[in-house]
């Protein structure tokens, strides 16, 4: 006998479809216990589209528009409820294919009430009326197919045979095992342990809890989270599987599972699988704790989820991460995701398989902390960090405090186990000068200190690649090239696009109290690398023909076509960093400088002559002649005022235009007009000294300008305390001063120089140009309030996305080369801010 259904679960992210035949009581129950917008009703979709909830006619355009709305608030998460008969196979596949393309768990609930009293209440509706032969074959239908609905991959299948159930069954609206959002901690989340069982008791020693205690406890009430891969590859696995599993029956402790759980569980039950990758020593140290330990550890890892939500949504653990779309979600697909990662079906050179790299492009609000792929230093990227630093490969053993951010880790006692990927992988081995291709060709991966592993994509390497093999100046001292720079976010002020408030409020909202907005110059970026002399380029850099530097654009190319004038700029250089003393008081033979290059036509002639000059005489010819012939039309009495006054305007923004681009052009003859505004020195001898403070900076490059005030230009700058109101509005009215006499504006930068906040890193820099100055930018008229409005929908975030990624690689090759490393390892970081720049980002942003 069939038991009485008195109580019906639904997830609340969840997929409710109902079957059965017309008259079966499906709009009744979903009015009784779902609201009116979470059902979506196939009769309601007909009225929608054709005025006529019985109007068959229109079943097709209704149905897609049903699907269609399925699929949306199946994709924001919302619960959603399908009133139709759907008691064809075919009918229900389609609505699966949705739940699964979201990953959410359908319920079927079946009405399989007796077809006489189907008939019956098909008869009695004043509204709308099912042929009875229609009602029959419905009926029969469902109750042949009802049967498969686990088949077809319901979650769940709950089936009402009366209408004493229809009455009295309760619904239920359940949360999903990995929805812990009541859950806020306070946690220690650990990385992949691998079986290094003395360094989790340091590291459980170090947090805090009590390792003396059975289990183990914190007098605090805090309690671990252990991220997967417990088991495998280290000496202690059985010993690490006691810990957690004691910890986690106690309430002290949660866990989610790893890949290496999944595969242990498949080997524990019999599985086919590869004794590899550590499991074999796993297995053997099971086995000689005996078959009931075994059983206890399958159980335990059976249990394990793939992620969980925790702290009100603001937490996401998952071992190997988890995109966003994937949060709180459930299906097959999520849990391959958080385990192994999102592959794109390659491999690489030892055989492993290439993981999507999610983080750089993750924008979401909750942080999302994962393990599964070993690095040398956990850093936040986008609001996400690895913590597995490789403790069974003889790093650390890493754990991050939750909420505090605090990160917490032991050394290894020892290499416990050889990886077959380096974690810090390099180039040893080869000729100290010898170049690869294979570092920079093809999809690839690089790891930064400051941006974690970012991808350069295949065509964009084969860009940067193409650039550099024909324009490159010798590749030996092409160690850095510069990032682009991201604007301030838009201003809402009348008759700006930007503003100093936005700029202080992006750092302000980063937590940074102090920054130094420097005078922006409108030139040519350049980057001067060089040596003391030629034989300190010998030594340094390999270089044997007597050059002792160069002057390269931002995509690597010499300056000038003149060697003989690069040459000349350099030595008056050299010799006001002689006269300074700066060889000496850093250490080194040479030094790389960032710098502007002045004037900008002494770089971008051609361009000045074919588009700015170009549209500027064009704008001023057509609009004077088209002014002349309103005047004649208008003194013969044709009225033109409205045209005429739009005209004027329009003439007078393209002499603003001509005016703007010109005031940064002069003649320059040789030497003789060219200014150089260094403004951070990049690296020396054994130090990055990028990551200097500004102030640093700023005297040292002072101290070169007293010594060639004639070549090197002074950059003003002012210091602003983000918590002062009076030095806030100093500094703006600094900008507005220096962009009503024509400068290009300013640059804010952090105190600090090189900023990791909680979200990761902090924009090293933006810009915060003037009214006039953007004309040459976005075009004479683009102040006109509707040309204005358009622009302020411009999107920001991939330029502030690709000017941390730029800089974290120029940062990351100025380590490596600074670190005596090989040039193939500083050139693999080179060719990707080379790569990044020609993605298709709008470059006047």
């Amino acid at each position: 006998m069939r038991r009485v259904l008195t109580r019906i679960e639904t997830p609340e992210v969840g997929f409710v479809v109902l079957c059965g035949a017309s008259g079966s009581g499906k709009s009744t129950f979903a009015s009784r216990h779902f609201s009116d917008t979470e059902i979506v009703s196939s009769d309601r979709c007909r009225a929608l589209v054709g005025d006529d909830e019985t109007d068959q006619s229109v079943t097709s355009p209704a149905f897609e528009l049903l699907h269609t709305i399925i699929d949306k608030r199946l994709e924001l998460g919302r619960l959603t409820v399908v009133d139709a008969t759907n008691v064809k196979p075919e009918d229900r596949r389609s609505l699966l294919e949705v739940a699964r393309r979201w990953d959410v768990l359908a319920t079927a609930i079946v009405f399989d009430l007796p077809l006489a009293l189907c008939l019956e209440r098909n008869r009695s509706r004043q509204d709308r009326r099912t042929p009875e032969h229609a009602v029959k074959r419905q009926h029969v239908t469902m109750r042949r197919t009802a049967k498969q609905l686990r088949k077809e991959r319901f979650a769940r299948v709950y089936t009402l045979g009366s209408v004493t159930e229809l009455d009295t069954v309760e619904v239920v609206r359940t949360r999903l095992w990995n929805d812990r959002r009541d859950d806020a901690g306070p946690f220690d989340i650990i990385g992949d342990v691998h079986g290094c069982h003395s360094e989790l008791i340091g590291l459980l020693d170090r947090l805090g809890y009590d390792t003396s205690a059975d289990p183990i406890v914190h007098p605090e009430g805090r309690r671990a989270l252990f991220l997967g891969d417990l088991v495998d590859r280290g000496p202690g696995v059985a010993e690490v599987l006691d810990v957690a599993i004691s910890m986690v029956s106690a309430g002290s402790a949660l866990c989610i599972g790893g890949n290496h759980e999944n595969k242990l569980s498949r080997a524990l039950a019999g599985r086919n699988v590869k004794v590899t990758h550590g499991l074999a020593e796993t297995l053997e140290q099971l086995d000689r704790r005996g078959p009931e330990f075994q059983k206890h550890v399958a159980e335990f890892i059976d249990g394990l989820l793939s992620h969980y939500v925790l702290d009100g949504g603001r937490l996401v653990v998952a071992h190997a991460g988890l995109p966003e779309r994937y949060h709180g979600r459930s299906s097959g697909r999520v849990r391959s995701i958080a385990l192994y990662g999102d592959t794109d079906g390659e491999t690489d050179e030892y055989g492993l398989p290439v993981r999507y790299r999610w983080v750089e492009d993750y924008s979401g609000d909750a942080a999302v902390v994962y393990g599964h792929v070993p690095v040398p230093v956990a850093q936040w990227v986008n609001n996400t960090i690895c913590i597995d630093t490789g403790a069974v490969f003889g790093g650390q053993l890493t754990a991050l405090r939750w909420p505090e951010k605090q990160l917490i880790s032991v050394e290894a006692a020892e290499e416990y186990y050889e990886p077959i990927r380096p974690v810090d992988a390099d180039a040893a081995g080869r000729p100290a000068l010898s170049l690869d291709i294979t570092d920079v060709l093809g999809k690839h991966r690089i790891d930064t200190s400051l941006g974690g592993r970012l991808t350069i994509d295949a065509d964009r390497s084969s860009a940067a690649l193409e650039v550099m093999s024909r324009f490159a100046v010798d590749p030996r001292w092409l160690v850095y090239l510069p990032p682009t720079m991201a604007p301030a976010n838009t201003s809402e002020r009348l008759g700006y696009l930007e503003h100093p408030d936005e700029a202080f409020g992006y750092f302000r909202s980063a937590g940074i109290t102090e920054v130094v907005c420097q005078e922006k110059h409108m030139g040519s970026r350049a980057v001067l690398v060089f040596a003391r002399d030629s034989a300190s380029a010998q030594a340094r850099f390999g270089i044997t023909n007597d050059e002792a530097g160069v002057i390269v654009t931002r995509t690597g190319r010499p300056f000038f076509s003149d060697p003989e004038l690069t040459s000349v700029l350099l030595d008056r250089i050299r010799a006001a960093v002689d006269a300074s003393g700066l060889w000496d008081r850093l250490g080194t033979d040479w030094l790389i400088l960032d710098a502007e290059l002045l004037p900008w036509s002494a770089k971008s002639a051609e361009l000045l002559r074919s588009q700015y000059a170009a549209t500027g005489a064009a704008g001023i010819v057509s609009l004077d002649a088209a002014q002349r012939l309103m005047a004649d039309a208008m003194r013969r009495g044709i009225e033109l005022d409205a045209l005429a006054t739009q005209t004027r305007s329009r003439a007078e923004h393209v002499a603003s235009f001509v005016e703007a681009y010109r005031r940064y052009c002069w003649d320059v003859d040789g030497v003789d007009g060219i200014e150089i505004a260094p403004f951070q020195i990049l690296a020396a001898e054994g130090e990055v000294l990028a990551r200097r403070p500004h102030r640093w900076h700023l005297e040292q490059i002072d101290a070169l300008i007293a010594q060639a005030s004639e070549l090197l230009r002074s950059t003003d700058r002012r210091f602003v305390d983000l918590g002062d109101g009076v030095s806030v509005n100093e500094a703006t009215d600094w900008w507005h001063t220096l962009t009503d006499r024509g400068g290009e504006g300013m640059v804010v930068k952090p105190a600090d120089t090189i900023v990791l906040a909680d979200k990761g890193l902090v924009l090293p820099g933006v810009k915060c140009r003037g009214r006039e100055y953007l004309r040459i930018i976005y075009g004479p008229e683009y102040l006109d309030p509707a040309n204005l409005e358009r622009l302020r929908q411009r999107s920001l975030g991939r330029k502030s996305s690709l000017a941390r990624r730029e800089f974290a690689l120029g940062i990351e090759a100025l380590d490596r080369f600074a670190a005596n490393g090989h040039l193939s390892r500083v050139h693999e970081c080179v060719f990707g801010v080379l790569a990044l720049e020609s993605e298709p980002t709008d470059p006047r942003l």
